[in-house]
């Protein structure tokens, strides 16, 4: 699987027949990626360089990549992937309407109200998407060996900011985050959090941190 090219964006297009698309030119290579509206319109001008994460779709008919500037946004939509009733199309969509932070805070307060509201979603697909993948973010970690003691020392004022943090944390190892990414993250994202048991917060600064890979300014 090609996790992510390194090159310059040759082209943008937000009104083709396949949907909005860009390419990116990699050692005279032009890699055409599939993408949404939110994206495109992140992304520089062409003919800068840039990193882009990668997602290979491979179906019995066709194969294609679609590109993300953040790889929190590529992990999520993989994620979306093994939802039943989500296709590509629909992925793209949602990631069009949130980001995947958002995405992920939705889904965990079960707000199947603000999912309804992408193209494409109904009432009864929302409900779905909340019930698979809210499995998948939060029960992930009864699959994996997460112990207590492997966790950084940190003091909890109180329960709720031990859960949101928990949440936060296990929302970011099941994008694919590694432990250490994830511990460094949530530890600065606690420093400059105004509301410690909000776990969306916590979880959108730490994102921020990770993506950037230096302290949140």
């Amino acid at each position: 699987m090609i996790n992510y090219l390194k090159g310059i964006i040759a082209h943008k297009n937000e009104n083709s027949i396949s949907g909005c698309n860009f390419t990116v030119e990699v050692n005279n290579i032009g890699y055409f990626l599939l993408t949404n509206k939110r994206i495109l319109e992140e992304l520089p001008c062409e003919n800068t360089e840039i990193t882009i994460y990668t997602a290979l779709i491979h179906k019995e008919d066709a194969m294609f990549l679609c590109g993300f500037k953040a790889r929190e946004d590529r992990d999520i939509f993989n994620i979306l992937q093994g939802v039943s009733g989500i296709g590509t199309r629909v992925a793209l969509l949602l990631l069009d309407q949130f980001n995947a932070c958002e995405l992920a805070s939705v889904v965990i307060k079960e707000d199947d109200k603000a999912l309804s509201k992408t193209k494409g979603v109904g009432p009864k697909l929302a409900k779905k998407i909340i019930l698979e993948l809210k499995d998948k973010l939060v029960n992930w970690r009864d699959t994996t060996d997460i112990s207590a003691s492997t966790r950084p020392e940190i003091a909890f004022e109180d329960e709720k900011e031990k859960q949101s943090y928990t949440e936060a944390e296990t929302v970011l190892l099941s994008l694919g985050y590694c432990k250490e990414e994830v511990d460094n993250g949530l530890k600065k994202a606690l420093n400059k959090s105004t509301n410690k048991q909000d776990s969306e917060e916590l979880l959108r600064l730490a994102l921020q941190w990770i993506s950037a890979g230096e302290s949140i300014k």
